[in-house]
């Protein structure tokens, strides 16, 4: 683009509205040097002005641990995003909706939370009941009596199918 400012014959009207449009073009949607100090001041700006002050309590407040207690000793484990609560201790909090303690079985309780799925009663993989069984093997076919009781002698050994003269290596017809 500069080498054709420096040209000898130099650049008629219409090039250099081309030129100017090429020069566009080629920083689109990137700013230098004042226009990018300035650009970033006002992202900065709006930022504080708009949302930055809820947006710095939601930082604040996912990396915070849980709140639950567990024989009067606080859970050392993270919290959930936009929660109090870890994994394990998430269904005390009362205002959740996405998670539901598992009901286990009559011999086994379960209260490990399980997120709530389309069914009624969501579990854990250790008590999930499994749909009946759709394949029904079928039925073994019964051999004949005569075909069990046939004698053994019919069958030869492997010592028995071995030649006992050696053949020649060309048959004839």
């Amino acid at each position: 683009g500069s080498s054709l400012l420096t040209g000898p014959e130099g650049l008629m009207a219409k090039e250099r509205e081309n030129l100017k449009r090429l020069k566009c073009l080629r920083r689109y949607r990137q700013r230098y040097g004042v226009e990018a100090l300035l650009h970033r001041q006002l992202k900065e700006r709006r930022m504080l002005a708009t949302d930055g002050a809820a947006q710095q309590a939601h930082t604040t407040r996912s990396s915070q641990r849980c709140l639950a207690f567990v024989d009067d000793v606080r859970c050392s484990n993270q919290s959930l995003p936009m929660t109090r609560h870890c994994l394990t201790h998430i269904c005390q909090d009362t205002n959740q909706t996405l998670f539901k303690p598992c009901q286990g079985s009559e011999e086994v309780p379960c209260n490990k939370p399980v997120p709530v799925s389309l069914s009624e009663d969501p579990c854990c993989p250790l008590h999930l009941r499994l749909p009946p069984q759709m394949y029904v093997p079928e039925q073994v076919l019964s051999v004949p009596e005569e075909l069990e009781a046939a004698p053994t002698d019919l069958y030869l050994s492997a010592a028995e199918l071995q030649p006992t003269e050696s053949l020649p290596l060309e048959f004839s017809d």
